[in-house]
C-alpha cells in the first residue's frame, strides 16, 4: 500500500483578472494596461500611497435609490495594487436601497454600523435560491463572488455599513443599469423575450436609465 508521502499535488491556474478584459498584443510598445496597474519604484513610495481619509464622513443619499457607496480600492489607495483587498462605506437614507448588483472579481463581507439592513443574495442557475437576513449594528453577512446581491434600509433613520472585498478592483455591475442602461441599448427584441413583457415596458425602463446618461 502506497503511503500518503508517495503522492504529490500540483495546482496551477491563471491569476484572477483585475479588470473587465485584457486584449493581448504582440508589440510590447503598444501595451497600455497590465492585469492590475504598473508599479511605482518602491524607493519613491510615500505614506500617502497607503492612506485614505474620510470614511467617518456621512455621504449624501439624496438620489433615486437613496444610497451612496464610497469605494476605497486601488483607485483611491495606490498601495493596494497587487494586495487583493479593498473596502467601501455604504450610506443609506431611510428605506434607501443598494440595488441588485454583482462584483465580478470579489467576495464581499458587510458589517452594519448603524441602523438595520435587509440583505440577500441569489445563487446561480438553475436553483436561483435566495438567502436573506435582517442585520443590526455589529452583524456581518457574506456575499459570494459574482452572485447578485442587495441591501435595503428597513428603518426610518439612516443606516451605515462597511464592506470588505477580496480584490483591489472588485468591479460592480448593477443589474438594472447594465440591462436597461447599456450603451448602446440592448435590442428591445432581446429584452421583451428575456423578461416576457410588452415592448412598452422595455421602452419605459430603458428611458429611466437613459435619461441619466
Amino acid at each position: 500500500m502506497l503511503g500518503l508521502a508517495s503522492y504529490s499535488l500540483v495546482h496551477a491556474s491563471d491569476p484572477s483578472p483585475l479588470q473587465d478584459f485584457c486584449v493581448a498584443v504582440s508589440d510590447s510598445a503598444s501595451a497600455v494596461f497590465v492585469n492590475g496597474k504598473f508599479c511605482k519604484n518602491p524607493k519613491t513610495a510615500t505614506p500617502e500611497d497607503f492612506f485614505f481619509s474620510g470614511l467617518l464622513t456621512p455621504r449624501n443619499t439624496s438620489n433615486t435609490v437613496g444610497s451612496t457607496v464610497t469605494p476605497v480600492n486601488v483607485m483611491q489607495i495606490p498601495g493596494l495594487n497587487t494586495l487583493g483587498i479593498s473596502l467601501a462605506r455604504i450610506d443609506f437614507g431611510p428605506f434607501g436601497l443598494n440595488p441588485p448588483h454583482t462584483h465580478p472579481r470579489a467576495t464581499e463581507i458587510l458589517v452594519v454600523l448603524e441602523g438595520s439592513l435587509y440583505v440577500g443574495f441569489v445563487t446561480s442557475n438553475p436553483d436561483n435560491q435566495l438567502f436573506t437576513k435582517v442585520l443590526y449594528p455589529g452583524d456581518a453577512f457574506v456575499f459570494p463572488e459574482g452572485l447578485i446581491h442587495f441591501q435595503i434600509n428597513t428603518g426610518k433613520t439612516n443606516a451605515v455599513a462597511i464592506s470588505g472585498l477580496s480584490s483591489q478592483n472588485p468591479g460592480v455591475i448593477t443589474v438594472a443599469n447594465a440591462v436597461f442602461g447599456s450603451n448602446p441599448k440592448i435590442s428591445t427584441d432581446v429584452l421583451t423575450k428575456a423578461f416576457q413583457v410588452d415592448k412598452k415596458v422595455v421602452d419605459y425602463l430603458q428611458a429611466q436609465f437613459w435619461s441619466n446618461n
